[in-house]
Order: structure tokens, then sequence, then C-alpha cells
């Protein structure tokens, strides 16, 4: 099953250094604009090609720019990767906190 956090919980997750894997599926245009901090670039074509071969962690929270996409790439993760909990950041990048600058390599 797929949860949906809200950026506030994905925030906190952040702050405490929980272990998960954090996955932008955004366009490689939008990731090199800004990206949540250590956020691993997938592009949702990357992520149809190397689910199954995948070594995941047991908890992956992914996110687009709006939240849309990233309920299908993590229905994608739940479906045929091997984590054990998969979630989707509601409301994606573009709800992230606009007062804490986003990493940028």
């Amino acid at each position: 099953m797929v949860d949906e956090l809200t950026p506030e919980t994905v925030r906190e997750r952040i702050e405490r250094d929980d272990e998960f894997d954090l996955l932008d599926i955004r366009s490689d245009e939008d990731y090199a604009e800004g990206h949540l901090p250590d956020a691993e670039h997938v592009t949702i074509e990357e992520l149809e090609e190397t689910v199954v071969d995948r070594d995941w962690a047991d908890d992956v929270v992914v996110y687009c720019y709006i939240g849309q996409t990233s309920v299908q790439a993590a229905r994608l993760i739940d479906e045929y990767g091997d984590a054990e909990r998969v979630a989707s950041m509601a409301g994606g990048y573009d709800a992230w906190d606009p007062l804490e600058p986003p990493t940028g390599d």
C-alpha cells in the first residue's frame, strides 16, 4: 500500500536523519534547479527500467513537481520493488516550504 506524507513530515524525517530512500523523479532540468536534501534523482522512465533490479531501502519516499507522478512511481515501487513501505510526498516539490531553500548542485 502506498501512503501519502505531508512535506512537513518528510522534513521532520530528514531532520531526524531517518533512514529512507528519497527519490526525486522530476526532469533533469527541474532537479538541477533545486531538490530536497539528500534526494536521489531518478526519472520516471529510469525508474520503470530499474525498479525490479534496485536494492531498495525498507522505506522509500518519492516526490515529483506537484505530487501526481510520484503517486504512480510509488505504486510502481510498491508493486515491483522490495521496499517494505513506500510513500508519495503530497503536493510534491511545489509544496515544499519556500522559506527554506532546497539544495542545488
